[in-house]
């Protein structure tokens, strides 16, 4: 017998800021515990369906009459689900040793033994241990519960952090990071430098790297925040410029040549030709085509929780994506997979046998230095290059964004909106899907 868990919100201990705790519920035969998530929420940032927070973008807030200022950031919606996840496992985990030992268990029992393995940090601790300690607690913590990928950018944060300390003689803390801090690091970052082994200096970081490093540092500022350290609030009034990249995807005639390129002789590069062009025709990202199984594949559609996400998707078969799979039907998996470094490899070669080198400007900014570099298209292909021809593409055919975002999995539109481009295209094919197709016209 296992308990039942819950995460609501406990209206009659509203803060006076309006924000209101997250509280755990958990019962075994009916006798129910609350336990603090030491988490708070404004109501309108709360799923009660979801049982989760909820990010509120300022043109869905102004739509309901909420004062921006009455919203939590993205990054706080972020944390305090990542507490619920891992709050979830915890107790997950201590019914399945209990389980295990064969031994009867309370939903007391289980509570304190969750309450036992969250350690509280004081302030003391805090100071010694300066940020980097928590930026390791931060990252152990997440190990579970996040791709491995994507810590690598605090440990990146990390590494900056402390070269900073170690040139400027700055101590970080979490007293001194505030809005004067984000202005002096974001200085040291564009002004750091790498020599490589011919002697040539250049910068180390771009603008659009250095803005991922300072907004994954306000993300571990908030996660800080709600573990009880106290942060200086004035972190947030520090904009971060988030420069627009380039969307490399293929063009409707690039897929199609790879799509139809006899490989019959190559069979290695047949294989990561189709996994490539299932992702283009799905979606799916390279973690989800590995943990594809045939039992998320019924009637027409896949379902599954997205590695990344924690989310749980549908997406509809299509006449390439099923005939891939049909392809493959006599394997156990439902697809010929490989790590994704090898497909990212042959990739290039099989990009640049389709004949896939027009030349791209790829144009990035150290500080105020304008610097663009031309590449052929297939050198800058991988397999993430899928999911954004996925969404390219099917608005090209005339999908809605609506659509083309439930399907792959994007819940903000903000980072979808740069494959909105509207394409002379993508004009064409939605204007002739509203008002019909233009007859044979005479000579004016």
């Amino acid at each position: 017998m296992v308990g039942t868990l819950n995460f609501v919100l406990r209206s009659q201990k509203t803060l006076k800021s309006g924000l209101v705790p997250v509280y755990l519920t958990y019962s075994i035969h009916r006798a129910r515990i609350f336990y603090s998530l030491d988490a708070a929420v404004f109501p309108v940032n709360w799923d009660d369906d979801k049982r989760r927070a909820q990010y509120l973008t300022d043109k869905e807030a102004k739509a309901v009459g909420i004062n921006k200022s009455q919203l939590l950031m993205r990054s706080e919606v972020d944390i305090i689900n990542d507490s619920i996840l891992q709050v979830t496992m915890k107790i997950e985990a201590i019914e399945r040793k209990f389980l295990a030992n064969e031994q009867e268990f309370s939903s007391e029992m289980v509570i304190n033994q969750l309450k036992g393995k969250q350690s509280a940090v004081t302030k003391k601790e805090e100071k010694k241990g300066l940020v980097f300690d928590w930026m390791d607690k931060y990252i152990s913590d997440h190990e579970s519960i996040r791709e491995k990928g994507s810590l690598t950018v605090y440990k990146s944060v990390k590494n900056h952090l402390k070269a900073y300390q170690e040139e400027t003689g700055h101590k970080v803390t979490f007293e001194t990071i505030d809005s004067n801090f984000f202005k002096s690091f974001q200085k040291f970052l564009i002004k750091r430098i790498k020599t490589d082994k011919a002697g040539t200096v250049s910068p180390m970081l771009n603008n659009t790297t250095i803005a991922k490093a300072l907004s994954t540092l306000k993300t571990f500022l908030g996660y800080a925040k709600q573990s009880g350290i106290e942060v200086s609030d004035s972190y947030r009034d520090f904009a971060i410029r988030k420069e627009k990249t380039e969307v490399i995807a293929l063009t409707q005639e690039e897929f199609d040549s790879l799509l139809h390129m006899d490989l019959s002789a190559n069979k290695r590069l047949d294989k990561v030709r189709d996994l490539f062009c299932f992702s283009c025709s799905t979606g799916f990202r390279h973690s989800d085509v590995t943990q594809l199984k045939r039992e998320h594949i019924k009637e027409g559609e896949i379902k599954l929780t997205v590695k990344k996400t924690k989310t749980a998707l549908m997406v509809p078969l299509n006449g390439i994506s099923a005939a891939i799979l049909n392809k493959y039907s006599g394997l156990q998996k439902p697809l010929p997979v490989a790590s994704n470094q090898y497909v990212n490899r042959e990739l290039k070669v099989l990009c640049k046998l389709a004949g896939i080198n027009e030349q791209v400007e790829i144009v990035r900014f150290h500080g105020a230095k304008r610097i663009a570099i031309s590449y052929p298209k297939f050198e800058l292909i991988h397999f993430h290059t899928g999911r954004k021809t996925f969404c390219t593409l099917s608005l090209e055919k005339g999908m809605a964004a609506q659509d083309v975002m439930a399907i792959s999995g994007h819940t903000d539109y903000k980072s979808f909106a740069r494959y909105v481009n509207v394409t002379e295209k993508r004009k064409k094919v939605v204007m002739l899907k509203a008002w019909g197709e233009v007859p044979i016209m005479k000579a004016i």
